[in-house]
């Protein structure tokens, strides 16, 4: 005979109504669908502690082989050669351009600068699956997604000097590059404060009708320690929000190695922890990197939030202010070389498309270099912005204290002014 028995809230936390039991057996199989609430969980006899590093690492999804030969032919986007060649010549702008702005910050003509070496195929492959309106939010390494969308050579160097025709006047360090125009929120120095940002962006563009926006983070794995960013996958996940999480694994954060930044699978295997969609790309195939954000793009517009780890290596040091021999080997880094690079992979599928060749690589890559000189040259001989400008842009009526802060640092330099370069500051504004 069936009988109803009440589950004690005490027992079973969850519980909200009486379970059929026939005899002394619970039927829990339809119960278990409650502990998760959104995942039916089955009940096991057996005790077993899952051991992380005994369980299958989510695999590193590819289109291209090490040498840029296309493993499955269904796999590959086909881009047409305008969009080809575009990619490519965007990936080999980058590390000209990363080059020249690298030996000038040596040379102590610029103060700070950060390399994408062997990064390229991540900025590219993914700002190409996604659209205009898409709003981006940076770490510090993701110059190519600018590049990508417009940003000029003049707007980069612009910024690197500071001069009066940088966008954020001079009140920036180098790299930290932003453009209102081109949906690329301005960079930040604190690590990770874009994540939970972007996730704000993204709620705001869900309760937004007819939306076809979504937001784009990007970060390396180093960020993905931060509490910012466990915090903004929770509430991407719960709130259902339109994002791609995109991590640059890029196996250093500085000079702490990614065996030292997490015991578990990776950034990738936060994902499913969370309630992300995830998937995990080798980020030195731009071909993967591109199918993987067209369909995160598409899940997002869903509202189904998505993480992206890209699975890369930092060729270069990770800024001007680090020297990598001192914690990684030659050997290491030689050991990637020309094979595995990004720019090497994709210059083998335009050429066995017909599209390249090496008359082509040398007229090209002397034009940009002239390119790049020519407006490194002219951003270099630029005035800088008046000092008034760090009064400026905060307030809509100036209070009175950064009065009296403006006034007093007009007497500090007009009686230090050999100490100031006052020659090259734009006249005052009126």
């Amino acid at each position: 005979m069936n009988r109803l028995i009440q589950i004690s809230r005490r027992n079973f936390g969850l519980a909200r109504k009486c379970l059929a039991v026939e005899g002394d057996a619970f039927r829990l199989d339809e119960y278990s669908g409650k502990y998760l609430g959104h995942r039916k969980v089955n009940f096991t006899e057996k005790l077993e502690i899952i051991d992380a590093n005994k369980t299958a690492a989510i695999p590193i999804y590819r289109v291209t082989n090490a040498v840029g030969d296309v493993i499955d032919q269904s796999q590959d986007p086909k881009f047409d050669k305008d969009q080809a060649l575009k990619m490519y010549k965007t990936m080999t702008k980058l590390n000209i351009l990363d080059k020249i702005l690298y030996d000038s910050q040596r040379q102590g003509r610029i103060s700070f600068y950060m390399t994408s070496f062997g990064e390229e195929a991540n900025h590219v492959g993914s700002a190409s699956a996604l659209e205009p309106q898409d709003l981006i939010y940076g770490q510090y390494r993701e110059a190519g997604v600018l590049l990508w969308r417009g940003f000029s050579l003049s707007q980069f160097m612009n910024q690197c000097y500071g001069n009066s025709e940088d966008i954020s006047k001079g009140r920036q360090m180098p790299i930290h590059f932003g453009s209102n125009e081109l949906n690329f929120v301005t960079i930040s120095s604190p690590l990770t404060t874009q994540l939970p940002q972007a996730v704000g962006s993204a709620y705001a563009f869900k309760r937004q009708p007819n939306n076809n926006r979504i937001a784009v983070v990007y970060f390396g794995d180093g960020a993905a320690s931060e509490g910012d960013a466990h915090a903004a996958f929770n509430f991407a996940a719960t709130l259902t929000c339109p994002i791609i999480f995109f991590c640059r694994n890029n196996g250093y954060a500085i000079s702490t190695p990614t065996s030292e930044q997490y015991g578990g699978d990776g950034i990738a295997g936060k994902g499913p922890a969370y309630g992300l969609h995830t998937i995990r790309v080798d980020g030195n195939d731009l071909l993967a990197v591109y199918n993987a954000t067209k369909e995160a793009r598409k899940l997002a517009l869903q509202n189904k939030p998505v993480l992206i780890e890209v699975m890369t290596y930092r060729l270069g040091h990770h800024s001007t202010s680090d020297d990598s021999t001192a914690y990684r080997s030659a050997e290491e880094v030689e050991s990637w070389g020309d094979k595995d690079h990004p720019i090497t992979r994709f210059k083998k599928y335009i050429s066995e498309n017909g599209w390249w060749n090496e008359e082509d690589e040398k007229t090209w890559q002397n034009e940009v270099k002239k390119d790049v000189l020519r407006e490194f040259g002219a951003a270099e001989k630029r005035k800088l912005a008046h000092y008034h400008e760090l009064f400026d842009d905060v307030y809509d009526v100036l209070p009175e204290r950064l009065r009296r802060q403006r006034d007093e640092l007009d007497k500090h330099i007009e009686e230090y002014k050999e100490h100031y370069p006052v020659d090259r500051i734009l006249e005052k504004k009126l």
